[in-house]
């Protein structure tokens, strides 16, 4: 199983676009990039802007070669934005999350309208929840939707596992750094080799993100790193949006240390400099310049 990270946080982009090349099956995960529209009282800066478009790129060219395109929910980090050309997802297979169940309503309505658009493409569209399917010698399972983070009110996800030769894959989705059993459930059921994650909203913590929940989040990542199953942890998105991430996390880096797993940015697995754009972007003013 080889993995390639197409766009995310640690890259310059909210995403967590994730290309997976098994033996059988070319499979991309959450085709979907974006920016944080205001920062500090700031608009994107043009070099996020730029960086956008090449990840747009990027994962349009992936897709075109692609088995299997994943859409865990409907947050437009994670799949097209209405407008965007779609073109390159003509007569393509999709599994997405169940548009009519568990599901709140600006979501549902994002989801209409893109399966609309993608009925027009004569794409082949399946609902992921709770599946499972074989290409060739590649097993793909979906668990049940699990919330994105802590509060329904934002909807739910589906959490997604690749099984190729042996090697276990999960991409989590939005489930914020694991606060809730429901999440962590289905990690310690399929007990991956890689897990890749978001990990806690700090730079919203004391806001949207409350103590306890976060207190909550560092002891499941934590069990998770402890379960004795885990390689490697790509910890990134929510989390990468804060200059002071492995300060916040430090207790879990620890542990990680301590039980032999590795954690790292999806831009570190990729060997590229972490390039935390967003969390930048007042810096970016300050030295490039630009229109705000």
């Amino acid at each position: 199983m080889r993995v390639k990270f197409l766009a995310f946080d640690s890259m310059g982009t909210r995403s967590m676009c994730t290309l997976v090349e098994a033996d059988d099956a070319r499979i991309i995960i959450d085709p979907g990039a974006a920016l944080g529209p205001w920062r500090y009282g700031l608009k994107p800066h043009p070099i996020e802007l730029e960086r956008l478009r090449e990840h747009k790129r990027a994962i349009e060219s992936e897709a075109s070669e692609a088995d299997l395109i994943i859409i865990t929910h409907y947050h437009y980090d994670h799949f097209p934005r209405l407008g965007e050309d779609i073109g390159w997802l003509r007569g393509k297979r999709i599994l997405l999350k169940d548009p009519e169940r568990m599901i709140n309503f600006s979501q549902r309505t994002r989801a209409g309208i893109f399966l609309e658009r993608l009925r027009r493409l004569d794409a082949r569209v399946e609902v992921a929840d709770s599946r499972e399917l074989r290409i060739g010698g590649c097993r793909v399972r979906f668990s049940s939707p699990v919330e994105h983070g802590d509060d329904p009110r934002l909807g739910y996800v589906v959490e997604v596992l690749i099984v190729d030769r042996g090697e276990k894959l999960i991409h989590s989705s939005d489930v914020e750094g694991f606060v809730s059993r429901d999440q962590v459930k289905f990690i310690l059921d399929n007990r991956p080799d890689i897990l890749v994650c978001d990990g806690p909203m700090t730079y919203m913590l004391g806001y949207r993100l409350g103590d306890n929940v976060f207190r909550e989040s560092i002891r499941n990542m934590s069990e998770i790193i402890g379960g004795g199953f885990l390689q490697e942890m790509i910890l990134d998105h929510h989390l990468l949006r804060d200059l002071e991430w492995r300060d916040r996390v430090r207790p879990v880096m620890d542990w990680a240390d301590t039980c032999g797993v590795r954690v790292r940015t999806a831009a570190a697995y990729m060997g590229f400099n972490e390039n935390l754009l967003e969390a930048n972007r007042k810096k970016l003013y300050e030295e490039l310049g630009g229109k705000e």
